[in-house]
């Protein structure tokens, strides 16, 4: 079995599903007074790399950019055993022109085709550009309570 922390688990075909479920990641980041902070985003799986995208005055953005060290969660806790997985990365932000892709391809998988274009009809009609946060994963690991544990529980198990 991979071990946490080996950017292969991205391969393992439970880390797939979460990747191109209708799940929100929760995306942790510092703020500028060095607390972290949590919140719920929609986000693209690129193959290689978690792609996030808003306003270029989200609060996020300034504190990403000052503390690039970012992680993510995607799980689900809807029935047992429930799944994760957990990613640790490096964030860059780049402004984009319009709607970003990677937000178009996250609202069409959240809301249904015809629901989606309407929302980026409806968030392009606010925003002239929009800022993508592409998130290099460094270290992944994978919950299922089943063969993979949280670590202090799986040291007892034998």
């Amino acid at each position: 079995m991979t071990r946490p922390g080996n950017l292969e688990l991205l391969n393992d075909p439970l880390a797939q599903h979460l990747l191109h479920a209708a799940i929100p990641a929760r995306l942790a980041y510092i703020w500028h007074d060095g607390t972290p902070r949590v919140v719920p985003i929609w986000f693209d799986w690129n193959g290689s790399e978690l792609v996030v995208a808003g306003p270029p005055d989200a609060p996020k953005v300034g504190a990403i950019q000052a503390h690039p060290d970012v992680a993510l969660t995607i799980d689900d806790a809807t029935t047992w055993p429930y799944t994760a997985l957990s990613i640790r990365g490096i964030a860059t932000v780049e402004t984009v022109q319009g709607v970003a892709s990677e937000y178009a391809s996250a609202a069409e998988r959240y809301f249904g085709a015809e629901q989606g274009q309407t929302w980026v009809g409806m968030v392009g009609s606010l925003f002239d550009e929009m800022v993508r946060i592409r998130i290099r994963p460094t270290w992944v690991a994978i919950l299922d309570f089943e063969t993979r544990f949280p670590s202090k529980i799986a040291s007892r198990m034998g």
